[in-house]
């Protein structure tokens, strides 16, 4: 019996092939991976919406202008008007995925509440949607060449720059991807 792959805290790097406008040139943090399918969201692709604004729309005012001007993240395709926070340390926050026993995803106000009071976590991502794929889905894209894999890194998600993650994730597995051809395929 082959034993299921699990990518829970790992990178999904869009391969330079992939033409896909949602996830072109993305990172995705899979927080769930198993026989139904995975759950990730988009961590290289803030919005031109601030934490204030969104703050904002849902009745709540932001305690400082550092937390005001942090990035919103497109975390995905799939219910782009949810809001899902990728954050650590885990905490105890209502609806809360945990990813690793420092990471969790959570989708409640409660959080999103502490954070504008700045009592939250200390590293947090705020995402509208996340990516979702059906059983066997991301196993077949990956056999189709769409995505390079590697581990998670609490690091790349919260202390490097969006801009920088998609190479640098790549780099954390010795891959340089300007030396990638735009189509890929099987030898």
């Amino acid at each position: 019996m082959a034993e299921t792959l699990d990518l829970s805290h790992h990178l999904l790097i869009a391969m330079p092939a992939l033409a896909d406008d949602n996830f072109r040139q993305t990172v995705s943090y899979v927080c769930e991976h198993g026989e139904q399918g995975a759950l990730g969201v988009i961590v290289n692709r803030p919005l031109d919406v601030t934490l204030g604004d969104l703050l904002e729309q849902v009745g709540l005012k932001p305690a400082t202008d550092a937390i005001a001007g942090q990035p919103v993240y497109g975390g995905g395709p799939v219910q782009q008007n949810a809001c899902l926070i990728l954050h650590r340390p885990l905490g105890r926050w209502d609806s809360t995925l945990p990813v690793t026993d420092q990471i969790g995803l959570t989708g409640s106000m409660d959080l999103l509440a502490s954070i504008a009071r700045g009592v939250g976590p200390d590293d947090f991502l705020v995402c509208l949607g996340y990516a979702g794929w059906g059983a066997g889905q991301l196993e077949q894209e990956l056999a189709d060449n769409a995505w390079l894999t590697a581990p998670g890194s609490a690091e790349m998600l919260f202390d490097l720059p969006a801009d920088q993650r998609w190479r640098a994730a790549a780099a954390s597995i010795g891959v340089d991807l300007a030396l990638l051809a735009g189509r890929a395929g099987h030898a």
